[in-house]
């Protein structure tokens, strides 16, 4: 009798054993088996020896159902998902299952546009001396290495991912190129479809079931030789795989943060290394877990200082708020406008004075505010009570100056001036998003062509393409929006950048906000004047000392790096420590509460028992920042550990123990967490 282990497409822990007479199997093939009264699909990852069998002590049951497929699960591929599953401590059959496309191959063709439109074709633009050096080093390694490309805003990364691709395709071989958003999608298809015509196929989460299907079985038939797509392209199988690119490699989207919480540089590194190829990181911004490997050289690094065009990085003015608002308090919203200045509160003047101009000289402007809504929140200003989210611990925010909305949620209620608490006619409507800003300026600038574009504004594909065609074609004069249009986004006539509200990132209870908060201020600020036209940038803040400023007016990406690593090495934080994030929770506060403490309980002995654990640090049990989501209340424990290994041997244990769970509790487990609310 020949058994097999197969990955069970369910949420067990390991694999099962399946006996199959008929035929020999091989490994990555699809298959049906008896679990409990059903069947269900499954992915066989091994065959037993036959000491297995003999010493099995249960009935084995017998696979079903072979199944055909159209392509194969290689064995290079099959090593990466075992890899996945044991790093990020996910149940490996729910880990294969994502080996295939959502629905069967058919011949039916889709109705709606293809997601891969046809442009006209350009020839190679004339590359700079910089770009020729970064191309001929980078091609000199055929084999398995990882590239950090560190080139300014504007200094012509993708036309390196480009001239690597051509030489790829000349091969008769494949990439992938992984881009962190959906917003990024478009305006990079079409680039690379006026280049590689007929050659293009993508993956992202705003494809129909059918559509990604289609695009997947495109790229896994040998259909079409580039995949371009968000992190869930990863998983495609890509039979003829020769480099993987991964473009704004620091974008903490490259994180999955439900379900397998997976980070898709990393782990595309790991399949670049498996499969033999290169991979290659590119960023304005490095992550500092990449710029740590390169400065370690374990990264081959690339730079380009200089634009391709002849204008230098915009010029960064730090605007301080302060001065401007001193009619702002936190019980009393602040007129809209200033009636002697004509200016709205969130707008100093200098910034204005700068729209004006730009727009007299037919130029484009983009506003960033990462935050949106009408008003953060609401306010009484007779007894200082807020709406909360009766589901989450967290303001509910104006929409609209209609409706108020959980974004975590999604609970919504009418808003009404009158207060809950005391009655009171009263409530208004402080803090600032996206939707105020728009409203304001079609006051002060009617004339002018105003778009938005945040996730209430931008629901659908087809709303990304038509923002950066209207863009592109300047039908747009000011672009207001949240983080979607810091990145990536190339418009020739954008010229002037104001970053609203500075502030708004730095105080996360975050290791990370200082970085985040300089990458998302350089990539915005590297939007302005990326052609013939010169750029300027305006950042507003209440705080223009924060150290972070200094970096960004600068442009100093590895001053910032050297100050910031110190920090990280001080607090044991990664690049120098490995971290894990254990996450409890449950619709009763005391049964998380206990839990969690006696998990952490638990931890700190076998700390100070076991020699192998000795230099981890456990951190907590902290109730979270967003202390209830969807009326279940949350803690978390941070573990820290010099070295993966340790980690992850530490954390499977950790979740194997026998602590008593009470009440409906659920525990997970972030390896190499990005988000700590």
């Amino acid at each position: 009798m020949v058994t097999y282990q197969v990955a069970v497409f369910a949420p067990l822990k390991e694999s099962l054993t399946y006996s199959y007479l008929k035929s020999d199997l091989h490994l990555g093939q699809l298959v049906s088996v008896p679990l409990g009264r059903r069947l269900v699909q499954g992915l066989i990852i091994k065959k037993n020896d036959s000491s297995a069998e003999k010493n099995n002590k249960f009935k084995i049951k017998e696979i079903s159902k072979i199944h055909e497929t159209d392509y194969k699960i290689t064995k290079n591929y099959l090593s990466w998902i075992k890899w996945i599953s044991n790093y990020y401590i996910y149940p490996i059959g729910m880990t294969c299952k994502l080996a295939f496309p959502p629905l069967k191959a058919s011949i039916r063709k889709s109705k709606k546009k293809s997601p891969t439109p046809q442009t006209k074709l350009q020839k190679p633009p004339v590359i700079t001396s910089d770009q020729s050096k970064v191309i001929k080093d980078i091609k000199k390694y055929k084999n398995f290495n990882t590239h950090l490309l560190f080139g300014v805003t504007g200094s012509g990364k993708t036309e390196i991912y480009m001239q690597i691709i051509q030489k790829v395709i000349e091969e008769k071989k494949q990439v992938l190129l992984l881009v962190p958003e959906i917003s990024l999608t478009p305006q990079l298809i079409q680039r690379f479809t006026s280049r590689f015509p007929d050659q293009i196929a993508t993956i992202h989460s705003q494809l129909t079931p059918r559509e990604k299907t289609n695009q997947w079985l495109s790229i896994s038939l040998k259909k079409k030789s580039i995949l371009i797509g968000t992190r869930s392209a990863l998983f495609c199988t890509i039979p003829n795989l020769a480099y993987i690119i991964i473009d704004e490699e620091h974008e903490q989207s490259f994180k999955q943060e439900e379900s397998l919480r997976y980070h898709a540089r990393d782990a595309a590194i790991v399949r670049a290394k498996i499969e033999d190829i290169p991979i290659l990181l590119g960023s304005a911004t490095p992550s500092l877990e990449s710029w740590k490997q390169a400065q370690d050289k374990k990264y081959l690094l690339h730079t380009l200082p200089n634009r391709i065009s002849s204008q230098p990085l915009p010029p960064v003015n730090i605007l301080n708020l302060c001065k401007e608002s001193k009619e702002i308090d936190v019980k009393k919203k602040p007129q809209s406008f200033n009636k002697e200045k004509n200016i709205p509160f969130w707008l100093h003047k200098d910034l204005l004075q700068a729209i004006k101009i730009t727009l007299e000289k037919k130029e484009q402007v983009a506003l960033l505010l990462n935050r949106r809504g009408f008003s953060s929140q609401v306010l009484c200003s007779k007894c200082g009570y807020s709406s909360e989210c009766p589901n989450c611990s967290i303001h509910l925010t104006l929409h609209k100056k209609q409706y108020l909305v959980c974004h975590h949620c999604e609970y919504s209620e009418s808003f009404s001036s009158s207060c809950n608490k005391c009655l009171a006619q009263d409530v208004k409507a402080i803090g600032l998003g996206t939707e105020q800003v728009e409203q304001d300026l079609k006051q002060l600038f009617p004339s002018a062509n105003i778009a938005r574009a945040d996730r209430d504004e931008i629901t659908k594909r087809e709303d990304y393409e038509n923002l950066i065609s209207n863009m592109e074609k300047k039908n747009i004069d000011i672009l207001v929006g949240t983080q979607m249009i810091a990145k990536g986004l190339d418009f020739p006539n954008l010229s002037l950048v104001g970053i609203l509200l500075a502030d708004s990132s730095f105080y996360f209870p975050d290791f990370r906000s200082n970085e985040k908060s300089f990458q998302l201020l350089v990539q915005m600020s590297g939007r302005a004047g990326r052609a013939e036209k010169k750029g300027e940038v305006f950042i507003q803040s209440f705080n223009p000392d924060h150290p972070c400023l200094d970096f960004v007016t600068t442009q100093n990406y590895i001053e910032f790096t050297k100050s910031e690593l110190k920090n990280r090495q001080d607090f044991l934080y990664p690049p120098f420590n490995k971290i894990a994030l254990i996450k409890v929770q449950s619709l009763n506060e005391y049964s998380a509460n206990q839990y969690a403490k006696n998990l952490a309980n638990l931890a700190n002995q076998w700390i100070k028992k076991y020699d192998f654990y000795k230099n981890i640090v456990i951190g907590g049990p902290s109730p979270a920042t967003l202390f209830k989501v969807r009326n279940k209340y949350r803690y978390q424990i941070l573990i820290k550990a010099p070295d993966y290994k340790i980690l992850n041997h530490f954390c499977k244990e950790l979740l194997d123990n026998k602590v008593k769970k009470l009440s409906n509790i659920k525990c997970d487990i972030d390896i190499d967490p990005i988000s700590f609310l």
